[in-house]
């Protein structure tokens, strides 16, 4: 049976860095056999988190839902389907974007947080499948993980999704042209990336 990958994409531009960095991710995945989707979040109807808390109410493992009826519950079911997850965004003002940011805070269903509660505990702490976090920015690549909150975000939003980080890929100095290309280097990097996401 193939390998599954979803790639959910915070960018609010397609054909961007980030966009052809996910693309590279996935080439390198579907090399090797693996079948792969790619959401855009730009493209899916996702409400705000209202902080109701429905969903964290019920103790358990299995996720719980969310009352609102939007794009949520395919995204959240397809991912789950998968074995491999490629989450990205852009940096924009020092950290993922805000669409990006709506879909992170979407995923409280995955904890368990009764009123009274002082902090919510993530329901499973079993990592069915892998990940690879990708961000770009227009400072240098290093320093998006010593000045920037966007790796950690894109880190806590797969640990909620139940998977393991085995490959990071920070991009940096992507803001230099209007259309700016992925340089052959990164999109070799990328390429390796989702061979090891099968």
């Amino acid at each position: 049976m193939s390998t599954r990958i979803v790639a959910v994409v915070g960018s609010y531009r397609k054909n961007g860095t980030v966009d052809a960095a996910v693309e590279a991710v996935l080439a390198g995945a579907r090399a090797r056999g693996a079948v792969t989707q790619t959401l855009y979040l730009t493209e899916e109807q996702l409400g705000f988190c209202t902080n109701c808390r429905v969903c964290a109410q019920t103790p358990g493992e299995e996720r719980g839902k969310c009352t609102q009826d939007d794009a949520l519950e395919p995204i959240l079911c397809a991912i789950e389907a998968a074995d491999a997850v490629v989450l990205a965004s852009p940096v924009n003002y020092w950290n993922v974007t805000a669409i990006f940011r709506r879909f992170m805070e979407r995923l409280l269903g995955y904890a368990y947080w009764p009123w009274g509660q002082v902090a919510p505990k993530v329901r499973s702490k079993k990592k069915p499948r892998k990940a690879v976090l990708i961000a770009s920015a227009a400072m240098p690549g290093f320093l998006i993980p010593l000045a920037t909150g966007a790796p950690r975000a894109l880190k806590t939003t797969a640990q909620m999704l139940g998977a393991r980080v085995v490959g990071k890929l920070w991009i940096g100095f992507s803001s230099g042209k209007e259309h700016q290309q992925l340089r052959e280097g990164v999109r070799q990097r990328a390429q390796r990336l989702g061979e090891k996401l099968v």
